[in-house]
């Protein structure tokens, strides 16, 4: 039996309003300290993306998420919170904020691959 691993996530979402607070689930960052696994992954429909919010930015909302992407992987592109330990990335990442790319409150869980984990729940959560 394959040993399970605590995981914590949450949901990357584009809102393009922020004062109508109405959001499209666009992602999912994955963190599981035991295994040093920090991922994320999104797809953008843009077609839905353009009905839900006429006249947004989307290469911004790009932008914003492909910073996300280096972040979590410690990339030098993603700035100086890109520089700071794992938890720390998940934690700025997932913290509350007022913008167009927001995350959701993180939700826990135990997997025995993070990766596959991930894709399930982007499956689930954005397709």
């Amino acid at each position: 039996m394959q040993e399970q691993h605590l995981f914590e996530y949450a949901v990357i979402r584009v809102v393009p309003r922020v004062e109508r607070e109405e959001f499209l689930n666009v992602g999912v960052i994955l963190y599981c300290k035991q295994l040093r696994f920090l991922q994320t992954k999104y797809t953008l429909d843009m077609k839905r993306l353009g009905a839900f919010g006429p006249g947004l930015d989307v290469e911004e909302v790009k932008e914003y998420l492909c910073a996300f992407e280096h972040i979590c992987l410690g990339d030098a592109a993603g700035g100086p919170i890109a520089k700071l330990d794992m938890a720390s990335r998940f934690r700025w990442l997932t913290a509350t904020r007022s913008t167009i790319v927001q995350s959701s409150k993180v939700h826990p869980g135990f997997c025995t691959d993070p990766l596959t984990t991930l894709e399930k729940l982007h499956e689930r959560l954005v397709l």
